[in-house]
């Protein structure tokens, strides 16, 4: 099975932003570009608030347990962020598709590539594989690119507190 790295990088980048989510624009672009998006863009005064839109708008996505109703809200913001897929070469780095239009705002930009990352990750490794954290009281997002697709938790420590738990309890009920 070939995955798309496009929708892991994604994926992985909203992630990132709704669990940890930065103080300001500057915040955002640094973590974009931690997280391997290369371009740059100009600034303007409601980035921040319109990138938290989005997330907030993802986050629904990754809230939505069933896949029928996961596949529309998805669609739906796809359709918001539709563009003809087009072959660039922006910064030197080599001829390669962007999934959006060549519109210059960071906001704009994340929308598309979040949604269409989603997307493909939901397609090729399962619409089961994005979630929330399953250590209470934990809520992060777990978008899960491991290969056998059990990952749970945000975490080593957030599988550890689980494990812990579970440990305890099996204790308590030999116990009694």
């Amino acid at each position: 099975m070939h995955l798309n790295p496009y929708g892991e990088y994604a994926v992985l980048l909203a992630t990132s932003l709704a669990n940890d989510w930065p103080a300001d624009r500057a915040g955002i672009e640094e973590r974009t570009i931690e997280m391997g998006m290369t371009m740059t863009f100009p600034p303007a005064a409601d980035d921040h608030a319109r990138v938290r839109d989005v997330i907030d708008e993802w986050l629904r996505i990754v809230d939505e347990a069933d896949p029928d109703a996961r596949a529309e809200l998805l669609n739906a913001q796809l359709a918001e962020a539709a563009a003809y897929p087009r072959l660039t070469n922006h910064d030197g780095e080599g001829w390669h598709l962007h999934y959006r239009d060549d519109v210059p705002s960071l906001p704009y930009v994340l929308r598309a590539i979040i949604n269409l990352g989603t997307s493909l990750h939901l397609v090729t490794r399962g619409m089961s594989r994005l979630g929330r954290c399953a250590a209470s009281p934990c809520t992060n997002v777990v978008a899960d690119v491991t290969r056998n697709g059990r990952q749970r938790f945000c975490s080593v420590r957030c599988a550890n507190r689980a494990a812990v738990r579970r440990h305890r309890a099996r204790g308590e009920r030999l116990v009694t």
